[in-house]
């Protein structure tokens, strides 16, 4: 792993990350209060399961007409394919309950850590990971990371970090994205878009 392995992937996928990017932040600015609590609920879905098993459960809630459902068996039922589907039904329901119909209220445009830390302390079923993935699907971009394993794994191999963290608490989340950040600075790639490349290298996709 080196930094011409990255510029390499960089120079492959640069176009389909600006518009991927472009497409988050079209669910902000035009999406309806469904559309970004769809985000949310991808995100409650996603720990420890495949970004893309989770948007097929989220999928099939709603093509089933279970997205306003309060029965936590059938909900748990489409989440077969995530792991903790019963606690992620439950999380799902409280969620909704709680922000579907004020969810644009809970952002703080100005100061998306401010909000970050709101999520966290609010959402049931959010850490700083899930929290930074939901705030990066509607568009804020800039100033946050996600750091999940594929993230942090490159990091440690890119020496930017010295080791991988088992957890990751309040004051490690902020220290290893400040330091991201300090990288992504020296080797002039956007922040936003360095996320996109360390996880196509892992996965050979950009998703969401």
């Amino acid at each position: 792993m080196n930094i011409e392995e990255i510029y390499s992937i960089y120079t492959i996928i640069k176009e389909k990350v600006e518009k991927r990017i472009a497409e988050f932040k079209n669910i902000w600015k035009n999406g309806s209060n469904k559309d970004i609590f769809l985000e949310m609920a991808f995100c409650l879905f996603t720990p420890q399961s495949k970004a893309i098993n989770a948007f097929k459960a989220l999928e099939n809630i709603v093509k089933k007409d279970l997205f306003h459902s309060n029965d936590e068996k059938l909900i748990s039922n489409e989440l077969n394919i995530v792991r903790f589907k019963n606690n992620k039904a439950k999380y799902f329901i409280i969620a909704r309950n709680k922000y579907l119909d004020n969810i644009k209220d809970i952002i703080n445009q100005e100061n998306i850590f401010q909000t970050r830390e709101y999520l966290v302390k609010n959402v049931t079923g959010y850490g700083y990971k899930e929290a930074s993935h939901f705030l990066r699907n509607i568009g804020f971009v800039e100033e946050i990371a996600i750091l999940d394993r594929h993230i942090l794994k490159n990091l440690f191999l890119l020496n930017v970090i010295n080791e991988i963290p088992s957890t990751l608490n309040f004051k490690k989340y902020y220290e290893i994205e400040e330091k991201f950040k300090t990288f992504s600075q020296k080797i002039d790639i956007p922040f936003a878009h360095l996320d996109f490349v360390l996880w196509y290298k892992e996965t050979g996709e950009i998703f969401k």
